[in-house]
C-alpha cells in the first residue's frame, strides 16, 4: 500500500499492521477489493480459500475485508473470536435477493430435494441448507450428491445452469444473479475482441450464459487468476470483478487485462459497489476500535456451521 495514504495526519500503511500486531488481529480480503486493501492483507482469496484461511487461523481478531456474508462464514467457523467488519454496508445482491423465509418456503414446496447453497448468502440461508459451495467448488459439491436424489441449488442462477452443464444432474435453481456479472454486455465484448482478435476471454460462471459461450477458459476467481499466470497467451478478457485485475498484473506484469466492458459505456458496473465501500481508512478505525463486530445467534451459527464444515470437509 502506498504510504501516502493518510488519515488525519495518520500514516495508515504503519498504523494498521502495528495495530495488527497488538490486536493478534489478520486481515482477510477478496480478489474483489480496492487494490489498496489487497495490499494491506495477510491473506488474499477467492470465498473457498477466505473460508480456509478463516478456518485454520490462530489470530484473536479476524478482520474482513469483504461483504456481509464473508464475515459470517468467518464468525461460523470462529464463534470465540473476534470478527470485524469495516463497513457492515458491505452487501451482496445475491444473499439479499435470497431472504431466508422464501428460502425456507421453496424447500417446503420441493419436499425431498437436496438443498445446496453457494456460499453468497447469509448465514440464515445456510443453516438451511444441506451443503454450501464456491464457485470453486460448485461441480463437486453437486457430484458428491447422490444419483437421483433432487437438488434445489440458490441463489445464483448462472452458476446454477453452468453445473447443470458440467455434471449433467438437473436442479431447480433460484432465481438470483450477481449484479456485476450480469451486466457484461456480450454485444460490447465481441466489439473489443474483434479490436484484440489475439486475446483470450475469460470469465467468471456468474456471468450470463451467452458471456459464457464466448469464454476461452471458465473459472472461479483464483482459477481465472491462476489461468493469466500460467497459460501463454499475451492478452486477455477479464469477465468478473475488475478487482481481480491487481492480483493478475502482479503474477503477470508483462500481459495485457482488458475488463470485459458492461452494457453501459460510461458506468463503473464491473466493479461491485459493496466490495468498494471497505477503504484503508475503514480497516484503520475497524482496528483501532474493534467496531464493527460481527454477531451471530449461537443456534444459528450452529446449524450454519454443519453444510459449511460439510463443505470444507470435501473440499479437502
Amino acid at each position: 500500500m502506498n504510504a501516502r495514504l493518510e488519515l488525519g495526519g495518520i500514516d495508515l500503511d504503519a498504523e494498521i499492521r502495528r495495530l495488527k500486531r497488538e490486536r493478534n488481529a489478520v486481515l482477510l480480503a477478496h480478489y474483489y477489493q480496492d487494490g489498496e486493501v489487497q495490499d494491506l492483507a495477510d491473506f488474499v482469496g477467492d470465498s473457498l480459500q477466505l473460508a480456509q484461511a478463516a478456518k485454520r487461523t490462530s489470530a484473536d481478531v479476524i478482520l474482513f475485508a469483504g461483504v456481509h456474508f464473508m464475515a459470517e462464514t468467518a464468525k461460523i467457523l470462529n464463534p470465540g473470536r473476534i470478527v470485524l467488519v469495516p463497513d457492515m454496508a458491505a452487501g451482496c445482491s445475491l444473499a439479499d435477493g435470497c431472504p431466508a423465509d422464501r428460502f425456507r418456503a421453496w424447500r417446503a414446496r420441493n419436499p425431498g430435494a437436496f438443498a445446496i447453497s453457494y456460499i453468497n448468502c447469509s448465514a440464515a440461508v445456510k443453516a438451511e441448507s444441506d451443503l454450501i459451495c464456491t464457485s470453486s467448488n460448485a461441480e463437486k459439491m453437486v457430484r458428491s450428491v447422490p444419483t437421483g436424489t433432487p437438488i434445489l441449488f440458490a441463489p445464483d442462477r448462472n452458476l446454477g445452469k453452468y453445473v447443470i452443464k458440467k455434471t449433467g444432474r438437473d436442479m431447480i435453481l433460484w432465481q438470483g444473479s450477481c449484479i456485476v456479472h450480469e451486466t457484461f454486455s456480450l454485444r460490447r465484448l465481441l466489439a473489443l475482441k474483434a479490436r484484440f482478435p489475439e486475446a483470450k476471454i475469460i470469465a467468471h460462471p456468474e456471468c450470463e450464459e451467452s458471456v459464457l459461450s464466448e469464454a476461452d477458459f471458465i473459472g472461479s476467481t483464483a482459477a481465472l487468476l491462476r489461468h493469466v499466470e500460467t497459460d501463454a497467451s499475451p492478452t486477455y478478457i477479464v469477465a468478473t470483478e475488475s478487482g481481480i485485475l491487481h492480483q493478475m498484473q502482479k503474477v503477470a506484469p508483462n500481459k495485457q487485462l482488458i475488463a470485459a466492458p458492461p452494457e453501459e459505456e460510461s458506468c463503473q458496473c464491473s466493479e461491485c459497489p459493496f466490495m468498494r465501500l471497505n477503504t484503508p481508512e475503514k480497516v484503520y478505525l475497524a482496528l483501532r476500535d474493534l467496531e464493527p463486530r460481527l454477531e451471530l445467534d449461537p443456534a444459528l451459527r450452529e446449524r450454519a456451521r454443519l453444510p459449511l464444515e460439510r463443505m470444507l470437509e470435501l473440499s479437502a
